[in-house]
C-alpha cells in the first residue's frame, strides 16, 4: 500500500476531488498514474491536443484500475476543466539532452498563452500547478495569463531538487532522507542553490553532525552532492530522453498539500517579492493548503547565499522580460 493510501485511511478529511491534467506527455501520463495509485482523487481528466495520445493514456490507466483504486479516468475538453480542485500544466516541449531549461522558455511560452486562457474560462475557481519548463518563468507567465490570485498560480518549483538534495545527504550520511531537513531555492534551474547555512540533521548542522557520529565534514564532496542533484535532470535525460517519475511524485504531493489542507512548507514557485527583488516567481519554503500557496518568509541566508539567490531571481526576471512578461 502506498503511503498516500495510508494517509486516506488515517485522515477523514479529504474531500473527493476532479483533477485536470492538461498535456499527457511522459509527464503528464505518469502524474496521472502516481494520482490513480494515491487513492486520493475521485476524477482524473486528461486534456490533450493529441486525442489519440489522450485516449491511448486513458485506456491504459483503467486497465490498472481495478487493480489499484477505484479513480474515475476520462479523456475531456477545457470544458471538463469547470469542477477540478486543481489544472495541472504539463503540455509542452520537453528538453533535449544538452538543452537547458531556459532555451525552451520562447517555445513553451507560446503553448502556455494558449492553455491558460482556455481554463480560466471554465474553471475560474481552480489552482493552476505548473509544471512546464522553465517552471518558474511560465508560473509568472499563467499569474499574468489567468489574473489569479499568486496564491492559486503554483509551480512545481525546487521541491524535487530539494528531495534529491536531502536523499543526497542521506546517502553521503548513511541515514535516512526523512532525518534531514535541507532545501534548494531559488530557480528550478542552473542558477539554485543549496541553504547550506539551515541544512540539519537530528537538529544539528551538518558540521555538528559529522563531529558527533565521527565522519569527516567535508565542504568538497558536500557540494558535488549539490551539483549531482542540481545536474539530475540532465543525466537522467542525456541516457533516457526525458524525466518522469521524480516530477510526477513531485505534482502529487503538491496535490495531497492542497486537497488536505496541510499548511505544509514546500519549496514550490509563486509569485512575489524576494531577497529585494519584486515580481518573480522562485521557489523558497511556502506554505501550501487548501486555498493554495503563501509565501510567509525568506529564509534567512547568509552572505554567499543571499547574493545567490539574488542573482538566481534577476536571472528568472530577465528571462521574463526577454518573453515581454512584465
Amino acid at each position: 500500500m502506498s503511503k498516500y493510501s495510508q494517509k486516506s485511511i488515517l485522515k477523514t478529511d479529504l474531500r473527493p476531488a476532479t483533477i485536470a491534467i492538461v498535456g499527457v506527455g511522459s509527464v503528464g501520463a505518469t502524474t496521472a498514474y502516481t494520482l490513480q495509485l494515491s487513492g486520493m482523487i475521485a476524477d482524473i481528466v486528461l486534456i490533450d491536443i493529441n486525442k489519440d495520445k489522450a485516449e491511448g493514456e486513458y485506456m491504459d490507466l483503467n486497465h490498472a484500475a481495478p487493480m489499484t483504486t477505484e479513480t474515475q479516468v476520462r479523456v475531456g475538453e477545457y470544458s471538463d476543466c469547470v469542477d477540478a480542485a486543481i489544472v495541472i500544466i504539463a503540455g509542452g516541449a520537453n528538453q533535449k539532452p544538452g538543452q537547458t531549461r531556459m532555451e525552451l522558455a520562447a517555445k513553451n511560452a507560446k503553448i502556455i498563452e494558449e492553455i491558460i486562457p482556455n481554463v480560466v474560462k471554465y474553471a475560474p475557481d481552480t489552482i493552476l500547478l505548473i509544471a512546464t519548463n522553465p517552471v518558474d518563468v511560465l508560473t509568472y507567465a499563467s499569474y499574468k495569463l489567468s489574473g489569479f490570485p499568486t496564491s492559486r498560480v503554483i509551480g512545481s518549483g525546487t521541491l524535487l531538487d530539494s528531495t534529491r538534495l536531502r536523499c543526497n545527504i542521506g546517502r553521503y550520511y548513511n541515514i535516512s532522507s526523512d532525518s534531514v531537513d535541507a532545501c534548494i531555492i531559488g530557480e528550478h534551474g542552473d542558477s539554485e542553490l543549496a541553504v547550506w547555512s539551515r541544512a540539519t540533521i537530528a537538529g544539528m548542522n551538518l558540521a555538528e553532525f559529522s563531529a558527533a557520529t565521527k565522519q569527516e565534514y567535508d565542504k568538497e564532496s558536500l557540494h558535488k552532492i549539490f551539483e549531482h542533484t542540481r545536474d539530475a535532470a540532465y543525466n537522467i535525460i542525456k541516457r533516457k530522453g526525458y524525466t518522469a517519475y521524480g516530477i510526477a511524485a513531485a505534482l502529487t504531493r503538491i496535490v495531497e498539500a492542497v486537497l488536505r489542507d496541510e499548511g505544509s512548507l514546500l519549496t514550490v514557485s509563486i509569485v512575489g517579492d524576494y531577497y529585494g527583488i519584486k515580481n518573480v516567481a522562485l521557489s523558497v519554503p511556502t506554505k501550501v493548503g487548501r486555498d493554495g500557496a503563501h509565501h510567509i518568509m525568506d529564509l534567512t541566508l547568509n552572505e554567499k547565499e543571499n547574493e545567490e539567490v539574488k542573482n538566481s531571481a534577476k536571472k528568472i526576471r530577465a528571462a521574463c522580460d526577454s518573453l515581454g512578461l512584465k
